[in-house]
């Protein structure tokens, strides 16, 4: 059986990982422990993103061909992606953080909702905030002008009801009225 033949199975299984990721990152992990790799492989399949160390030759057969084609440029050295179907900026952000820590973590490229981004592009992705997070404080900034305004209106209702509410006439209502009744104590024109 040929070498080729061998690999092809590994190649499959990227591309399958890859098939309709919202992000793959490249990252470069020469010299972490034992220990953070396990703890930074923790963090990254509790936010739902697959790790995975594969060869940068089986990685660049397996991106051939698709939108992730850009990455085979960062595929020197000791490499490992990262990738998440759902979360964009998942994968850059854990990994960001993790290596404020651990200094062998760097994120080398990435391509996020089908555009490629080096290492300094990747390092602003991993600075917005997440999904859920995004959510919360929309909805966090829409619930306050309503609060405010259930409480004005329970103020209102508290001074007096209904009747607190009803507006004063307009000047042009008032004028309305009082030209009505000069036009009624004028004579009729013959």
């Amino acid at each position: 059986m040929a070498k080729i033949e061998l690999k092809q199975p590994i190649v499959d299984e990227i591309a399958a990982t890859i098939k309709d990721a919202a992000t793959v990152v490249i990252v470069s992990y020469s010299g972490i422990t034992v220990a953070q790799d396990t703890q930074l492989r923790k963090q990254l399949r509790e936010a739902g993103v697959t790790y995975k160390v594969y060869k940068n030759t089986l990685m660049t057969r397996a991106f051939k061909g698709t939108e992730f084609e850009g990455l085979t440029e960062s595929l020197k050295g000791t490499n490992a992606i990262a990738v998440c179907k759902d979360d964009a900026t998942a994968p850059a952000r854990i990994l960001s953080k993790f290596a404020k820590d651990c200094p062998a973590i760097q994120l080398k490229a990435g391509v996020v909702e089908g555009i490629v981004y080096d290492e300094k592009g990747m390092a602003e992705i991993a600075k917005i905030p997440s999904r859920d997070e995004l959510i919360s404080k929309f909805l966090g900034s829409i619930q306050s002008p309503i609060t405010n305004f259930a409480r004005v209106l329970n103020q209102i209702a508290e001074k007096g009801g209904a009747g607190a509410c009803e507006p004063a006439p307009k000047a042009e209502e008032a004028a309305e009225g009082e030209t009505a009744e000069v036009a009624a104590d004028a004579p009729a024109a013959e």
